[in-house]
């Protein structure tokens, strides 16, 4: 076991290392120019090059990722352009709150689409199943952005009400910290239990279907014991690939969702850093995503391994 995870290790490392340069070099191809945005907002008194030059943006590009990426093996990720805070530090402070954000909308995709998918599968061609399906289309066809601002929108036409709008610290008051996050998450995981459900019911039909289930109904075991117990286990191994995906997925759509809920994450400090062609920020934030992706995967190349014993030869 040991062996098999080291060696998803070693393959892990290059894709950071390739995801790391696209990380990079990208923020820099947005139209405009940070030094420009600079000079005009905030009356430094100098031209243009003394400025880049003063913020090391002068140099080649190969020259700053190497650097970058020396800083990064450190623990560094450098300084925001505006702020001159260290972007680890605003880090710190964000981080917490996305994975609150996506961890509670995960437990809501999963708890939705698990049992959804469980039971489309073993009433298949009935009701409940081309409900359930109907239900899967709808949530993979509308934006989950779109359903946020009716929420917000709507709530507050007809009955006066919004969504909260500060945001309140765990500590002041917990469960005003917690209903905040209530609305984001379920339609955040509403979006991304469509895709699991129906994969969920894909793999069960096909596992309901071999011989050896056959013979555990031949033997008169309950339904609960077949589905459970004998057919869920060999089903679920692609659907932790499309978990491992969708909470990708997910840390990516908190951008939209903390911008337009309020809440003071890294998905928002990235869209105020693309704002302000913010380049260690963007670098910073993108790179951690980036992060928890390689991470996900190599979590879910070992969960085969529990699951499927032969997988790890």
């Amino acid at each position: 076991m040991s062996r098999y995870v080291l060696r998803r290790l070693v393959v892990a490392i290059p894709s950071l290392l390739i995801a790391s340069f696209m990380v990079f070099t990208l923020p820099r191809l947005i139209p405009g120019d940070v030094v420009q945005l600079m000079l005009e907002e905030k009356a430094y008194g100098r031209d243009l090059e003394d400025l880049r030059a003063k913020l090391g943006l002068n140099r080649p590009l190969l020259v700053q990722y190497v650097e970058w990426l020396g800083k990064v093996g450190r623990g560094d990720l450098g300084e925001s352009l505006w702020t001159r805070r260290p972007v680890v530090e605003e880090l710190a402070r964000r981080v917490p709150v996305s994975l609150e954000l996506g961890l509670l909308a995960l437990a809501f995709s999963v708890a939705i689409a698990l049992p959804v998918g469980i039971l489309a599968a073993i009433r298949q061609d009935t009701v409940t199943d081309y409900a359930a399906r109907s239900a899967a289309i709808l949530g993979l066809s509308v934006p989950g952005y779109w359903v946020a601002t009716l929420v917000i929108i709507f709530p507050a036409i007809w009955w006066g009400w919004t969504p909260i709008a500060r945001f309140t610290d765990l500590r002041a008051d917990p469960w005003r910290h917690v209903g905040q996050f209530v609305i984001p998450a379920a339609i955040l995981g509403t979006a991304s239990a469509a895709a699991l459900m129906r994969m969920t019911r894909a793999m069960l039909l096909e596992v309901l279907r071999q011989d050896y289930i056959r013979t555990a109904w031949s033997k008169g075991l309950r339904e609960r014991a077949v589905v459970l117990k004998h057919s869920l286990k060999n089903a679920v191994l692609p659907v932790v690939t499309i978990l491992g995906l969708q909470l990708a997925q997910i840390f990516g759509g908190t951008v939209i969702f903390e911008t337009i809920f309020g809440l003071p994450g890294m998905g928002r400090f990235l869209f105020d850093a693309i704002t302000q062609r913010d380049y260690p920020v963007i670098q910073g934030v993108n790179l951690l995503i980036v992060t928890i992706v390689v991470g996900m995967n190599l979590l879910v190349d070992v969960v085969y391994a529990v699951l499927d014993p032969r997988i790890r030869y």
